[in-house]
């Protein structure tokens, strides 16, 4: 006889399952209130993301922020800035899974920051700041030891942005989707005239069919006073 389906796997369950499948160590606890974060978002007047279905927002949203969770980069007490922050992801997610991180969501858009205002309300360790990232980088210059940018655009674009806001030493993590030789070399040359160097990329699979990457570009030298330019120059005239 045929193996009988067990029973639906309700997404608390589902987001555990993906995180263990990633070698992601996530309390349940904080994975009750990840999912409450989708329920929440749900609810919301303005469109915060494209995805109805609550458990494509646990594999898409959730999962393939959590990915990072199980890097030595966002272990221990660290500070994060993730830039384009949007409906909360990586950054919300990532706060709620590791609470020894401070992180700062950057969000131009006057309506999401708002949004992220009252979903990180009971968040201690976040803070929201609702401007663009070069005004930032004029105000905190250095002061991250990472950066996070997910969906936030062309990979020379995510690195000007991010060079002016590292600290030396630090790093900035980018999900990216396939990797493409001609996006990598692009990627180098950028970061060659911000001070940073390309480092690790990390394949993984937040959920089936997934193709993702995590790129590491380390902070190695200064990044010239001139960068980042003014706003929205980086995306008109990349680096490379």
């Amino acid at each position: 006889m045929a193996a009988q389906p067990g029973p639906p796997v309700g997404p608390v369950d589902l987001l555990l399952a993906r995180c263990r499948e990633m070698g992601v160590d996530l309390a349940p606890a904080a994975a009750a209130d990840l999912v409450a974060l989708l329920d929440r978002m749900a609810v919301e007047p303005q469109n915060l993301t494209a995805i109805e279905d609550v458990r494509d927002g646990v594999e898409r949203h959730l999962a393939d922020s959590l990915a990072a969770a199980s890097l030595p980069l966002l272990a221990g007490e660290r500070s994060v800035v993730d830039l384009g922050s949007g409906g909360g992801f990586p950054g919300i997610a990532l706060a709620i899974a590791r609470p020894g991180l401070a992180v700062t969501l950057v969000e131009s858009e006057k309506r999401k920051a708002e949004w992220l205002r009252r979903a990180s309300a009971g968040l201690p360790n976040v803070r929201v700041v609702a401007d663009r990232s070069e005004s930032l980088a004029t105000a905190e210059r250095e002061r991250f030891a990472v950066v996070t940018a997910r969906a936030l655009g062309p990979l020379p674009v995510v690195l000007e942005l991010a060079a002016p806001l590292l600290a030396p030493g630090g790093t900035l993590l980018a999900w990216r989707g396939q990797r493409a030789a001609e996006e990598e070399a692009r990627g180098a040359t950028a970061a060659a005239a911000l001070g940073l160097e390309p480092g690790a990329v990390h394949p993984v699979r937040p959920f089936p069919g997934a193709a993702r990457h995590l790129h590491e570009y380390v902070k190695t030298g200064s990044t010239p006073a001139r960068y980042p330019r003014r706003p929205g120059r980086a995306a008109k005239r990349p680096l490379a």
